[in-house]
């Protein structure tokens, strides 16, 4: 063999070899659909840190492409559908988005139930493998959390329940939209990347969320009036990152052990505790603007708003009852988990 002959033939040996590991590197394609913007607190503190420490621990043979603000076409409802149907192999969303799918997730969306984000999203990981399973059977579920706590931005001030009289306020799930009827408001049902428009326009006189998502929506510019709540929250919404069973299951064994060992119990937990920690941050922009923050301390909450939506919790005890659940036992264990194994 001649020495051009040789190199020739040690090229196309060098170039096959690097077509190989550029195979061998990216096994497995996935696509993360959710519908906040890339830059808000979830996409870019949560799903990206998460998404990156996947990518890294199998070595770049994983690839998560991240469709934010619903790239992939569709509305935030149906963000699960698209999980289940394959439209997406991943989604992040609300899981109030999909009213009565999933009830046995709504007992930390009852009202002034949850004290602590990390604490609950614990808990509620805990409780999806010891019971929800079946629940979730139709996709592979990655993360459970809540947010934290849930409170009202309103363009008029609201201290008792009866200024939200007359009110119309966005609520963000069939159980919040019962406390907002129950305390005299009308609720409008919306997701909530539709707030900030409705705000502006003035088709809502306030919006029910979290501190931590007024700074993606510039919510503290478009209302001047924030209530909060001491002790257990008014209200939490809670979230999945779900993937679709097929997309899990024609993964590599080795591959879907280093998904699950990124995922779980410790990923709810940091994602709750983060989306929380992100609360502060986005009060100050509020407090910088001069807006005024009200904050019912948690013997009034106790005392004044408590006794008018405390009924809530009887009616979903009794629609769990009709389709063969027990509520009751629900909130017991998710209160348990809560103050004991899951406290923090």
């Amino acid at each position: 063999m001649t020495k051009k002959t040789l190199m020739t033939a040690l090229g196309t040996v060098a170039v096959g070899a690097m077509v190989a590991s550029g195979a061998m590197a990216q096994e497995v394609t996935l696509r993360l659909h959710q519908f906040l913007p890339a830059q808000a607190n979830v996409p870019s503190l949560v799903l990206d840190v998460w998404a990156d420490q996947v990518e890294e621990a199998s070595g770049g043979r994983i690839e998560i492409e991240r469709y934010p603000s619903m790239q992939l076409g569709g509305s935030p409802p149906e963000l699960m559908d698209q999980a289940i149907d394959g439209v997406a192999d991943i989604v992040w969303t609300v899981v109030g988005y999909t009213p009565g799918r999933f009830p046995s997730t709504e007992v930390f969306e009852l009202p002034f139930m949850v004290a602590d984000a990390r604490a609950a999203s614990c808990a509620y990981w805990t409780m999806y493998e010891e019971s929800m399973q079946e629940e979730f059977s139709s996709v592979h579920l990655l993360g459970t959390w809540v947010h934290g706590p849930g409170m009202f931005h309103t363009a008029d001030p609201v201290e008792v329940p009866s200024d939200l009289e007359g009110m119309q306020i966005r609520g963000g799930s069939r159980l919040v939209n019962q406390l907002l009827e129950l305390t005299g408001a009308t609720p409008v049902g919306m997701p909530v990347p539709a707030v900030s428009e409705a705000l502006s326009r003035g088709t809502i006189d306030g919006t029910t969320i979290p501190w931590e998502v007024t700074a993606a929506l510039r919510v503290s510019e478009l209302v001047e009036n924030h209530t909060e709540f001491e002790g257990p929250a008014l209200y939490n919404l809670t979230f999945v990152l779900a993937m679709n069973n097929e997309a899990y299951e024609a993964m590599p064994e080795d591959l879907q052990q280093i998904l699950d060992e990124n995922s779980g119990l410790e990923f709810s937990i940091f994602a709750g505790g983060t989306q929380s920690d992100a609360d502060g941050p986005a009060r100050e922009i509020a407090v910088e603007l001069g807006n005024n923050i009200i904050t019912i301390d948690q013997e009034t909450a106790e005392s004044t708003w408590m006794p008018i939506v405390e009924p809530i919790y009887a009616s979903w005890i009794a629609d769990l009852a009709g389709n063969g659940m027990d509520g009751q036992a629900l909130i017991d264990r998710a209160r348990e988990l809560m103050s004991g194994d899951c406290a923090q």
